[in-house]
């Protein structure tokens, strides 16, 4: 019985050092999006994310448009978003995937993460030709993207039309919307809204000429497929000499218990 305590305990310990050196350290996530919008319709600008723990909250459903969200909605460059972002959460991982993205393209970027520390994705990205268009996540822990020891539980998010917010900061203007070509987007008239889910209003820019050299013709239904966002992941940093040992040592352990195991049944 005291053989048997003695193997038990090792096989434990072991096992324990093993399960603390496998945590998680630093992941390699690829990025890739993907304009689905059918030919002539939506692009979007440079997509804005960050990873982080759950606490920053860029815009609510039903609610006046915050700043962070009004400089992506608005002028698609996230100039407060980002620092908005970062005065929540510090060790955020914050970056963008470049634009603009025209239907049928796609682009990627890899961005180092801790998953222990920033489990959570969030996005927003401005749709155009539009005023004050964008995508986006209401909650910030709608998507989870790893667990604590680094495992990917989502590898990607679609987006349709039904799932493009106006901010309801800006009033609808051809005269002064993002990426037409008569466009200045240099001027604005308040709208003084609330974040509101609007994709109909995309029709009325049908006909107009766009600066991704096309004439625009949205075509979209709730369900359309506009937008994906995929996920790849792979560890940041090989394992050290000392974490391959103690895994080494692990299988070792277990190996030689299920030895005493038998030996014990055949006596």
């Amino acid at each position: 019985m005291a053989t048997r305590m003695r193997g038990f305990g090792l096989t434990c310990a072991v096992l324990a050092l093993v399960s603390s050196a496998a945590t998680a350290g630093p992941m390699n996530v690829t990025v890739t999006v993907q304009n689905l919008a059918p030919a002539n319709s939506i692009s979007f600008a440079a997509l804005r994310l960050g990873f982080h723990n759950g606490t920053f909250d860029s815009f609510n459903n039903g609610q006046a448009a915050s700043p962070a969200i009004i400089s992506i909605a608005e002028l698609g460059t996230g100039n407060d978003w980002f620092p908005a972002f970062q005065a929540a959460e510090p060790r955020a991982t914050l970056g963008s995937i470049a634009g603009p993205l025209l239907p049928g393209q796609t682009a990627t970027s890899t961005f180092r993460v801790d998953p222990a520390a920033n489990q959570f994705f969030t996005f927003g990205t401005m749709v155009v030709p539009s005023n004050d268009f964008f995508l986006g996540n209401d909650s910030p822990t709608q998507y989870q993207l790893f667990d604590r020891n680094g495992n990917l539980l989502i590898d990607h998010i679609d987006q349709s039309a039904r799932q493009i917010w106006d901010a309801g900061s800006e009033e609808f203007d051809p005269a002064n919307a993002a990426f037409l070509v008569d466009g200045t987007n240099a001027l604005r008239t308040p709208q003084n809204g609330v974040v509101s889910f609007n994709f109909n209003e995309l029709s009325r820019f049908n006909g107009l000429t766009t600066r991704g050299g096309y004439v625009f013709n949205s075509q979209l239904n709730a369900n359309s497929s506009i937008y994906r966002i995929s996920f790849s992941a792979t560890p940041a940093e090989v394992p050290e000499p000392a974490t391959l040992t103690m895994m080494g040592l692990g299988l070792f352990a277990v190996a030689a218990r299920r030895r005493w195991r038998k030996k014990e049944i055949a006596n």
